[in-house]
């Protein structure tokens, strides 16, 4: 080949080197610069959650004041009423030997409040007449009367307030009477008794029968 001719060629090739040269390095410094990863936040300085504290003890209700227990009762029920009281009120009603409070009753709570209940029997119906009696504490005898004179009718025939107060009403087709004192709760319940005078004659000899 003629000597003028490689000489030619070589000052041709020379640019094109220059150039490809120049690419190359673009190239290499691109890839260098989306290679560089961000910095990773710090795991020690990351937010977090922090556990909410349980608490260490239950919240627990306030104790309940327990009522003040009544004077224990003295009397028997003969000396409640007498079997003569209970004859003169009817012939055929005596003493139920079997009687029992019925829970939730009147009578019921006279015996838990350390009073004394009683049960008399038609012989002939089988209807039941209870009487009970309690002395309880002036707090839980204020408690009783207000109760009373809110779910049943004065009955002034009973006595004269302050020192006899009763009520009547009728409950599940039986009169129920309470009469209070300053003293003592006395209860009483029948079928018999169809309004407050039918239960006169007992109510007024069990209260002349209590302790003054």
């Amino acid at each position: 080949m003629p000597l003028a001719s490689t000489a030619a060629g070589r000052a041709r090739l020379r640019p094109v080197l220059t150039v490809g040269s120049l690419a190359l390095l673009a190239v290499i410094g691109l890839s260098g610069c989306a290679a560089e990863a961000s910095p990773s936040p710090d795991p020690s300085t990351s937010a977090s959650a922090e556990p909410t504290a349980a608490p260490s003890t239950e919240p627990t209700a306030e104790p309940t004041e327990t009522a003040e227990p009544g004077t224990p009762i003295a009397l028997s029920c003969e000396e409640l009423l007498t079997p003569q009281d209970v004859y003169d009120f009817n012939p055929n009603v005596s003493t139920d030997p079997g009687f029992a409070p019925a829970e939730g009753s009147l009578a019921a709570a006279a015996v838990a409040d350390n009073g004394i209940a009683c049960g008399y029997l038609h012989q002939t119906s089988g209807e039941l007449m209870t009487f009970a009696v309690s002395q309880p504490s002036p707090e839980q005898l204020t408690l009783a009367l207000n109760a009373a004179a809110t779910a049943s009718q004065p009955v002034p025939t009973y006595g004269a307030p302050p020192a006899v107060t009763g009520f009547f009403r009728v409950v599940g087709g039986a009169g129920e009477v309470q009469v209070f004192t300053p003293t003592f709760w006395l209860t009483a319940s029948s079928t018999m008794f169809f309004e407050p005078g039918d239960a006169d004659t007992l109510v007024r000899a069990a209260l002349s029968h209590l302790p003054q």
